[in-house]
């Protein structure tokens, strides 16, 4: 379920989110504007993330503790937040088109969602706490199912040209 405390591992992971995001704000892809993104998911991606800022703040089952197995959830959940970093950082390099920010990484189908999304619900799952995971998932189908939809349509346009 979870003990009600602060984490710092939570608070880091929203800091790593946001900073680069509000740099974005200033950087945004060409035509971003243009595409249309589904209410229903939206609504979903916007609870999510309330959800999920508020319930990653509050566990601190989220922060580390002495090593056991489920520390490689926690590992590979920072590694996750790292490559998150350095898409963006790709990203900002780039010629900052539509197509570079709805762009895999590493194999890993629209990074900028998918990297953050996984690695909230690793550090979930590393600390068993279930409002973390359950608010990950209602973010993911949001946020995810956005990014899928936009990276789609964009593909469906390229090849109809």
């Amino acid at each position: 379920m979870g003990h009600l405390g602060f984490s710092y591992m939570g608070l880091l992971y929203l800091i790593l989110l946001a900073v680069p995001n509000l740099i974005w704000t200033k950087y945004q892809p060409t035509d971003y504007e243009a595409l249309q993104e589904n209410k229903i998911l939206l609504m979903l991606e916007r609870a999510g993330q309330v959800l999920v800022s508020c319930s990653v703040l509050i566990f601190s089952d989220l922060n580390p503790r002495s090593w056991s197995a489920w520390s490689v959830w926690l590992i590979i959940s920072v590694v996750l937040m790292f490559f998150y970093e350095l898409w963006w950082i790709r990203y900002f390099r780039s010629t900052r088109t539509i197509k570079d920010f709805y762009s895999s990484f590493w194999g890993i189908p629209v990074a900028g969602a998918t990297l953050p999304v996984t690695a909230f619900f690793l550090l979930g799952l590393y600390g068993k706490v279930i409002w973390v995971m359950l608010s990950v998932i209602i973010l993911g189908i949001g946020h995810i199912g956005i990014h899928l939809q936009h990276a789609r349509k964009l593909s469906s346009n390229h090849s109809n040209r």
